[in-house]
């Protein structure tokens, strides 16, 4: 075949990282600019583009989005403030108590654009009273630090904050309230993205405790109590929902059908093997690797995935679910010829780092064992992107300014 590999990987991953740029995708969806009051708000690490788009199409609007610090984008007219993610710190705080006090007072004949993409889960946040920031970050923390997945962890969220679970949208009422969404989860639940600040939530705080539970995590007992005392989260039916209308616009389907297109514009069959894979990543990357290797003398073709894997923290080293997909990936295939492979966020931030992801080859490990890097004691320690950065594997972005979440291609060459 007349691919380079590592180039044509990450080809891959751009296409399916554009085709997901608000820039591009929301103008499509939005209608005409509305008479009367507009108000745009928003959160997520793709609300600033979002918001970017709107007012390319609209001209200036008055309004404020949270991203995340590195995010922001310049704005006509909408006021753009930055916060920190995955864990939310005292400028995401203040700024969602603006945004809920922007939302008071409005009138039916009012409009509020909402801009949810992922993230927004810790740049929107406001403690329930009874509750401290810092509380709320331990929270966080031991959330991410888990291995559970997104769904029950934003399930939680939602009980200890006084935006999300249809809060936002609640508190604009009785004016319209119209929310789009890009979808960063599996399933493209809407009231999953960013913890649904515009979307009903049917499940009770015992239900969200419940499904933590076999993960270890649990809440302090006076959290708990402010959290059944004072949760806002709205029920399916209220009527403060009844003049809202949620429009998802972009989402992780989407973008693995992009890099479909051209990966067979290539010449190269291609499986999707789903946009909504959950589970521990060194264990998705073991069965993709299997699956791999039983591909090889079938004729060159790329396996495409997507969804949200998670890491159960054992170690202290730097890592995220798609560098440690891609290094648990490269043990499974030790070095089996003709399998090359790249995982990555398409947000640019794999954990906490400022890093989307990895590629691996045949020559992974070996690369590694030349320059005495330990794959399997990284592996052990949640060191992955230490691991990829000492063998210059990594793929670093930049902000790509949208999220739908992981993007996984394994290509056969063989």
């Amino acid at each position: 075949m007349d691919i380079n590999p590592d180039r044509f990987l990450r080809e891959l991953f751009a296409k399916a990282v554009a085709v997901a740029d608000p820039m591009a995708a929301l103008p499509e969806v939005l209608g005409k600019k509305t008479a009367g009051r507009l108000i745009v708000v928003g959160a997520g690490k793709a609300s600033a583009r979002m918001a970017e788009a709107l007012e390319s199409a609209w001209g200036p609007c008055e309004g404020l989005v949270i991203t995340r610090y590195g995010y922001e984008r310049p704005c006509q007219g909408i006021t753009i403030k930055s916060a920190a993610h995955p864990v939310p710190d005292a400028a995401g705080e203040a700024a969602t108590l603006e945004m809920l006090e922007l939302m008071r007072g409005l009138a039916a004949d009012d409009t509020v654009v909402c801009l949810i993409s992922g993230g927004a889960s810790s740049l929107l946040t406001a403690p329930v009273p009874g509750v401290t920031l810092d509380e709320l970050k331990q929270v966080n923390a031991d959330l991410l630090a888990s291995g559970a997945p997104i769904s029950a962890m934003n399930a939680l969220r939602k009980h200890l904050c006084q935006a999300k679970g249809g809060q936002l949208a609640a508190a604009a009422y009785p004016a319209k309230v119209v929310s789009y969404l890009i979808s960063d989860v599996p399933g493209d639940d809407p009231g999953m993205i960013g913890s649904g600040p515009t979307v009903a939530e049917p499940e009770c705080l015992d239900s969200a405790l419940a499904a933590l539970a076999p993960f270890g995590v649990t809440l302090p007992a006076h959290v708990e109590a402010a959290a059944r005392a004072h949760a806002g989260v709205v029920m399916p039916g209220d009527e403060r929902l009844s003049t809202t209308e949620n429009i998802l616009f972009a989402s992780p389907l989407q973008s693995l059908q992009a890099a479909q297109q051209v990966a067979e514009a290539a010449g190269l069959r291609v499986e999707i093997l789903g946009d909504a894979l959950e589970g521990e990543a060194r264990d998705v990357a073991g069965e993709q690797a299997d699956l791999a290797k039983a591909k090889v003398g079938r004729g060159p073709r790329v396996l495409l995935s997507g969804g949200e894997l998670t890491v159960t923290r054992r170690g202290d080293g730097v890592g995220g679910p798609n560098a440690e997909f891609a290094l648990a990936l490269a043990l499974a295939l030790e070095g089996a010829e003709g399998i090359h492979a790249i995982a990555c966020d398409t947000d640019g931030v794999d954990g906490a780092a400022e890093v989307a992801g990895a590629v691996i080859g045949p020559n992974t490990l070996a690369t590694a064992e030349a320059k005495s890097v330990d794959a399997a004691l990284a592996l052990a320690e949640n060191d992955a992107h230490s691991f990829f950065e000492k063998i210059d594997a990594q793929v670093v972005p930049g902000p790509t300014l949208t999220n739908v979440n992981d993007f996984r291609a394994i290509l056969i060459t063989k």
